[in-house]
């Protein structure tokens, strides 16, 4: 029951799971006990053992199980028994060898999982930046004249293709936090430039929708501070809003506050947000029942606001059902 409050899988899988563990770990301590530890395995025997890849999460909470019985009403047991009980049980997820298929099952429900999903997606970041890059020189017709159809067909790609990249950052930065693009000291930039360079990353998917996209500048266009993080975020907020906006227009801007404060926003004409999922907006995951108008896994506005808070800011948010969604932010960034 304390496993299925925080897995997504119900209670019979999980008994089902542990009871396999129990079952295998009983029998490696037979066999152990018996000698025949390293005998040639029977089918029976061996076709168990596939089928019992078991999270290592489940190994300790069963382990703690049996420890607090023992503790509150196994006098009785035999100290030796238990000793060979525990190790057989920590014995059951590794002493598989029928294949490479285990090793990287048992990595994936290690402790350590999460160091080999932010690997796994380094690696499809990187040939996702290819495709982006090798669709935009199609596109621009450096390889040859391109055809209508074709030109549609490769802003579909592009926009696939930026959708899967960004997945794969959100992923790496969910580990490591906000402070990756906010380390060191700010830096001397251009709020057009940067307003620009986010537009031009999605043109592709605005051409395609055929939602056109509005850039407002400040007066003082010379700022210190951290653009790639101020990228990243809008970058984040412009796809969103091109994504669910089926008809209209959407802006990018950026005005003075007062002094060296000023606001950026993205506001899109899309269907907007219900009021009953505003609570959790900034989750990074949320359930597939609160009817979301973003993905389940929600990272970007999770990251976002990991970005935001690292420049000692925050995102907020105001929408209208079947109106559209205004996302802002604060910064200080004195002029260049």
């Amino acid at each position: 029951m304390e496993l299925a409050r925080f897995e997504r899988h119900d209670t019979g899988e999980i008994s089902e799971q542990l009871s396999r563990l129990a079952r295998l770990s009983l029998r490696a301590a037979a066999k152990r006990a018996s000698g025949a530890s390293n005998t040639k395995r029977n089918r029976d025997s061996l076709e168990f053992e596939l089928t019992t890849i078991v999270p290592t999460h489940y190994v300790h909470a069963l382990r703690t199980a049996l420890l607090a019985e023992v503790e509150y009403g196994g006098s009785g047991v035999d100290g030796a028994e238990l000793a060979c009980a525990l190790g057989a049980m920590e014995r059951a997820n590794t002493e598989h060898t029928a294949g490479s298929h285990h090793d990287f099952v048992r990595h994936l429900a290690s402790e350590d999982a999460v160091n080999a999903v932010v690997e796994i997606a380094h690696d499809m970041r990187s040939p996702l930046t290819s495709i982006l890059f090798l669709v935009d020189t199609l596109q621009r017709g450096q390889s040859g004249q391109v055809t209508p159809v074709q030109e549609r067909q490769l802003r579909l790609i592009y926009g696939a293709a930026l959708g899967l990249n960004a997945l794969a950052c959100d992923v790496i930065d969910a580990v490591r936090g906000g402070q990756r693009l906010v380390d060191g000291r700010p830096v001397p930039f251009s709020v057009a430039e940067v307003l620009l360079a986010v537009c031009d990353t999605v043109r592709p998917i605005s051409e395609e929708k055929r939602i056109p996209i509005t850039r407002v500048l400040p007066s003082a266009d010379g700022r210190v501070g951290y653009p790639a993080a101020i990228n990243r975020v809008l970058l984040n907020l412009l796809t969103n809003a091109l994504k669910y906006t089926q008809e209209g227009s959407v802006v990018i801007g950026c005005s003075e506050v007062r002094d060296h404060r000023v606001a950026f926003w993205v506001r899109d004409t899309g269907q907007g947000i219900p009021p009953h999922v505003m609570d959790m907006l900034f989750d990074g995951f949320r359930p597939s029942s609160s009817g979301m108008r973003f993905s389940n896994a929600g990272l970007g506005l999770a990251i976002c606001q990991n970005f935001l808070d690292a420049m000692g800011t925050k995102l907020e948010v105001q929408s209208t059902e079947n109106e559209g969604t205004r996302f802002s932010f604060e910064l200080d960034l004195p002029t260049a």
